[in-house]
């Protein structure tokens, strides 16, 4: 196995840690503070190609690897989780579903631009919208329903906890058309938000990532053409698990991200940080605290790798994208909540960031199917 980095991801690599170091973290607790979506951030995102980054060029995108998808996403959530959690739907999401399921209509008048992460110089991203006030975990039990009218669906609904709900200009939307069918009743409507009865309601005030856009939105009474369907009619429920095995990856990715950077802060600190008369890195204490971490990122970041690589070669990484995403998400919860003990007092004001990262830790663990749904996952497969 070559477990070395190629010269174009280590360039990619570099270059987002230069743009997490210079754009993202100038204004990061402000926008924190004030729930301030990354505007700015995301459009400069789109400059550099990573609002596309696995989508063919032929589409609009940079052509890239999982891994470095992978890699620029640990790189950015090392410093803005709320700028990293937009990038990674759009590309783990909404464009990697319209490029592997899509029509060729869908591809030029939706992927292109989402792709490019702008139309006519304006923001253009996009949603993926499954949780609704009923429907978490269980996404077999949809309550949204596109009721099928022959040449058109008619869209009614809610979908709760939407990441780029407010400011992204598609949607992807799953619905139940035919409830006797169950799963095989669901399909996946592609939908723009500025189609009349499309409604953007309450934004979230979350606990962590806060700069990000998560809003409910409600249809009501939508006309969506049947031509906006992805797949045949009933494919919505598989579209929606095949497109969320791809997006733990990302989410596992800025879990490993929000990990690393509070041990890289918590390491840098405990070099500085004197007490009992010599810097508190000397204590075992700290130092075994210090080892801990980067043994169990060691091993975040190698199932992460794993994953993207299986998904680069064509290989089934469903099991090993939640295990990824599992063992990170756990990862940057329990390297955050230490990160903010190496602290002491100092960990608990603002200034030093590692309480905003152990903020931003927790959502890992729950969004893109919680740790518990990851076990059933990854437990079916070994007790087969």
């Amino acid at each position: 196995m070559n477990f070395q980095l190629t010269e174009e991801q280590l360039m990619i690599q570099q270059a987002a840690r230069d743009f997490a170091q210079n754009q993202c973290l100038p204004g990061v607790i402000e926008r924190d503070e004030k729930q301030q979506f990354p505007k700015e951030q995301v459009l400069q995102l789109a400059e550099l190609g990573f609002m596309g980054m696995m989508v063919d060029q032929a589409y609009g995108g940079s052509g890239l690897d999982t891994i470095s998808y992978v890699l620029a996403m640990e790189e950015i959530s090392k410093v803005d989780a709320s700028t990293s959690v937009c990038m990674s739907v759009n590309n783990s999401l909404v464009c990697y579903g319209l490029q592997e399921f899509g029509t060729e209509e869908q591809k030029q008048q939706y992927l292109v631009p989402l792709a490019q992460g702008k139309k006519d110089g304006e923001l253009y991203i996009g949603a993926f919208m499954l949780s609704e006030p009923e429907a978490g975990s269980d996404a077999t039990s949809q309550q949204t329903t596109a009721e099928d009218k022959g040449d058109y669906y008619l869209l009614n609904g809610t979908k709760n906890w939407i990441t780029n709900g407010g400011n992204a200009s598609v949607y992807l939307v799953i619905a139940q058309t035919d409830p006797a069918k169950g799963a095989k009743g669901i399909n996946c409507l592609i939908v723009e938000k500025n189609w009349s009865g499309v409604v953007v309601a309450a934004k979230e005030n979350k606990m962590g990532i806060r700069a990000s856009d998560t809003h409910t939105v409600m249809f009501n009474d939508v006309k969506v053409p049947k031509q906006h369907r992805i797949g045949a009619d009933g494919f919505g429920f598989t579209f929606a698990m095949k497109t969320l095995a791809g997006g733990r990856i990302g989410i596992a990715a800025q879990a490993l991200g929000i990990a690393s950077g509070a041990y890289e802060l918590s390491k840098a600190y405990a070099k500085t940080r004197k007490a009992f008369g010599t810097e508190i890195m000397n204590h075992q204490i700290i130092a075994f605290k210090l080892a801990d971490m980067a043994t169990r990122i060691g091993a975040s970041r190698l199932l992460c790798l794993k994953s993207a690589w299986e998904r680069d070669n064509g290989i089934d990484y469903s099991i090993s994208s939640s295990m990824a995403k599992v063992f990170a998400s756990e990862t940057a919860m329990w390297t955050s909540t230490e990160a903010v003990q190496i602290h002491g007092g100092y960990g608990y004001v603002k200034e030093y960031h590692v309480e905003r990262l152990m903020r931003d830790a927790k959502i890992t663990q729950i969004y893109e199917g919680t740790s518990e749904v990851q076990r059933i996952v990854i437990s079916r497969s070994i007790l087969k």
